[in-house]
């Protein structure tokens, strides 16, 4: 990180923290759905199934087989087995993380089962960093998925009963994400490239303006995104233009323009550096997605694949990935609740 952020202690401001010894980014991996790989981004991404069951009897035993290759895929590409990662981070959008327990089961890892709805992979990064520099881990996974046709059912309307999506709502990407988390001397001793590092992290907060649509998760999230942006400028001492790209997660079209102004108004201008996995992930003209992608795995799979990529090759030295999270569950919809915001922040350098 910069040299005018002080590391007397890993504490950072208010809610941020910094790494003394920052851990690596050793492996990372991307399955993806059928309308994913269609996307602009499909080129990156390690698997691409045209089958979104995958040969599973139900969506949410398929959002358990992304999930198990995602892990499978990130070990293999680091040469690592399941017994050289000490922990597992995970989470999904199914009730009780069904789709990671049964998912990762036999893999047969220590887990942490987190949920952060689609910030989960920030979450899952943040504690993975905090667990290798904290010396309890010398290798960890990060991992986390969504399944366009079980958030559906979950969330919205079974797919059979063919309603209109609005304007505002996204589609949820399919697909799985993961990244092996690396102590970084360890990992150098051992060959592996740790060019790519976690020097920090802001811990989002909840945050809840009182919006009640589930069609318009983008402005749901809007006020969490910009609360964590601008508490890292404030926790760090930096502006926008210290990072090459802020990454948030699944703001979509509708949201990403409120955050840009909202934050304009605070005197941040992102305008240029912004950059929203929702919106990159589907092609607005030809997919048909209205306001652009969502689900964990819309950030996840867009850092292991396209972000990662152009860290490595040092098109972009520093990038501020903030995955965005909706916490409605269908009891709280159904009871008529609001649906609270939050979205973490990930400091990823390449050095």
């Amino acid at each position: 990180m910069a040299d005018n952020i002080k590391r007397i202690t890993k504490m950072a401001g208010k809610h941020s923290v910094q790494f003394h010894e920052p851990p690596s980014i050793i492996s990372v991996s991307s399955i993806a759905g059928k309308k994913e790989g269609e996307g602009p981004l499909g080129s990156y991404f390690d698997v691409v199934h045209e089958d979104p069951m995958v040969g599973k009897k139900t969506w949410e035993e398929a959002e358990s087989e992304f999930m198990k290759q995602a892990a499978e895929k990130a070990l293999e590409k680091a040469n690592l087995k399941n017994t050289d990662i000490r922990y597992i981070i995970g989470g999904d959008l199914l009730g009780q993380l069904i789709a990671t327990s049964f998912g990762i089961a036999e893999l047969q890892i220590p887990m942490f089962g987190v949920f952060g709805a689609c910030s989960t992979m920030g979450e899952s990064m943040i504690l993975g960093a905090m667990l290798v520099d904290g010396g309890y881990a010398k290798k960890v996974i990060a991992i986390t998925s969504s399944h366009f046709a079980g958030a559906e059912k979950q969330f919205r309307y079974p797919l059979d009963y063919g309603n209109q999506r609005p304007y505002s709502a996204s589609w949820t990407v399919t697909g799985s994400g993961a990244a092996v988390i690396a102590c970084q001397k360890d990992a150098k001793n051992q060959g592996f490239n740790t060019d790519i590092i976690i020097p920090g992290a802001t811990v989002g907060k909840i945050v809840d303006f009182g919006i009640k649509d589930n069609m318009n998760m983008g402005a749901a999230m809007v006020p969490a995104a910009f609360d964590t942006i601008k508490q890292n400028f404030e926790d760090f001492g930096v502006k926008p233009d210290y990072y090459d790209k802020i990454i948030t997660g699944d703001l979509g079209y509708v949201g990403s323009e409120i955050l840009v102004d909202m934050l304009k108004e605070k005197g941040y201008d992102i305008s240029n550096n912004h950059m929203d996995c929702g919106v990159e992930i589907y092609d607005q003209n030809e997919q048909d997605t209205h306001a652009g992608g969502s689900g964990c795995s819309c950030s996840a799979i867009t850092f292991a694949g396209y972000v990662m990529k152009r860290l490595r090759d040092k098109e972009w030295k520093r990038v501020l990935f903030v995955p965005t999270g909706a916490l409605l569950s269908q009891v709280s919809f159904n009871e008529g609740k609001t649906i609270p915001g939050i979205a973490h922040g990930v400091i990823v350098e390449s050095r």
